[in-house]
């Protein structure tokens, strides 16, 4: 059996309009939902805790489900775990819309990030079926990022705007059109990547897990993605209770977060080539230590506001953008033959931790500050650091 893929006949532009929407998508239903957030409570007659399980749980199990979906694609291929996640996404969106109390709404977050789950797997293993090889590799994984950025600048705008014109059950509706068109064109045009010999991989996980690099750059990505999940979990808490913006004032606020990593991605890729993964790496984590010295400093001198809390998110930014760009690359590097089980790992893993360090943090921290994001960003930014010190250690003994 040839251990390469079918050939992907599509240019650049073409497989990213292909690609691109199951990414987005996934965390779209993340960033669209947050300014309805204060308003859960009282439509569910719940707790705020409840919802916030809402957002930890979608996490936990966006990351959970690519341990199943991960090897179940070096089986049987991407093309049906990614149809099967999509129509599993759309219908619990739809379902969420028409959901009034928290029990349900909890157990449809839970089946819509199967789904999103399963859709994001099959679309990273593609990815790396096709251009883990070819030169296009660096490219996509930016443009991947320049155009996630968008989705927490124009996410929580759309939702605001749509929950204001059209009620809240308008954003899960959208979520599932949106769903349903990008099934659509997967059904026509999506073929199968997944190589041939894949399936005949045996002790894959272990195999990745036992990669001291595998786990830095991961670690990494958590340390990056944990920082966003973080702030888009305290930031209607800091800037819409404590500040008084609107939800509107809110999203425009939340945005500009975005942009600058919108911004960042546009000159990453000149960086990347100059300071390679690790060296891109390294100044990633000591830029989320100073966005978290900035958030500390003005927690402790001043009062919620733009310049205390957005500002140093700015910086932040820049780091995640640094940090992203390489962290696939780095942690899959030796991994093509089991792609699916690979990608599976660095997902679940990642969101392992973004949900749960993520979580206790804003818990434990009172998430209606700044402590949570400058906690949780500064421990990661020094764990990361530390095991990217024994990796360069271990290769150096080699040497």
């Amino acid at each position: 059996m040839s251990p390469k893929p079918p050939v992907w006949a599509y240019s650049l532009p073409t497989a990213l309009l292909l690609m691109a929407p199951f990414d987005i998508l996934a965390s779209l239903a993340m960033d669209i939902y947050l300014p309805i957030v204060p308003a859960m409570p009282g439509i569910l007659s719940t707790s705020p805790t409840i919802v916030q399980l809402t957002l930890s749980l979608y996490m936990v199990i966006l990351g959970l489900g690519q341990i199943i979906f991960g090897p179940i694609s070096d089986r049987i291929g991407r093309r049906p775990v990614l149809i099967g996640g999509v129509i599993l996404f759309a219908a619990a969106s739809f379902c969420l819309a028409a959901s009034s109390s928290a029990v349900p709404f909890v157990a449809l977050r839970f089946l819509q990030a199967v789904g999103a789950s399963a859709a994001m797997v099959a679309t990273f293993a593609t990815v790396r079926d096709v251009y883990a090889d070819r030169p296009e590799s660096v490219v996509i994984y930016s443009l991947f990022s320049s155009m996630l950025a968008f989705v927490p600048a124009l996410g929580p705008i759309a939702g605001a705007l749509l929950a204001d014109r059209y009620g809240w059950r308008s954003i899960f509706v959208t979520l599932g059109a949106l769903a349903v068109l990008a099934g659509l064109h997967a059904l026509l045009r999506w073929h199968e990547t997944r190589p041939m010999g894949a399936a005949m991989s045996r002790h894959s996980f272990l195999s990745v897990l036992r990669s001291l690099a595998f786990w830095t750059y991961t670690l990494g990505f958590s340390a990056a993605m944990g920082t966003f999940f973080v702030f888009f979990s305290t930031a209607p808490r800091v800037l819409i209770d404590r500040a008084g913006y609107s939800e509107l004032e809110f999203s425009v606020a939340f945005a500009t977060a975005a942009v600058v990593m919108i911004i960042a991605t546009r000159f990453a890729k000149r960086f990347v080539a100059r300071w390679g993964n690790s060296g891109s790496l390294l100044r990633g984590m000591v830029i989320l230590l100073l966005g978290a010295v900035l958030l500390g400093t003005g927690q402790v001198f001043g009062a919620p506001s733009f310049a205390t809390f957005i500002v140093p998110m700015w910086v932040m930014a820049i780091g995640i953008v640094f940090t992203v760009s390489v962290t696939a690359n780095g942690a899959l590097e030796k991994f093509g033959d089991i792609a699916g089980s690979a990608v599976a790992l660095h997902f679940c893993v990642q969101s392992l931790i973004v949900s749960t360090g993520g979580t206790l943090a804003v818990i434990w921290l009172h998430g209606d500050s700044a402590w949570p994001l400058a906690t949780f960003s500064l421990i990661m930014a020094v764990v990361v650091l530390i095991a990217q010190g024994s990796l360069r250690y271990r290769e150096h003994k080699r040497v």
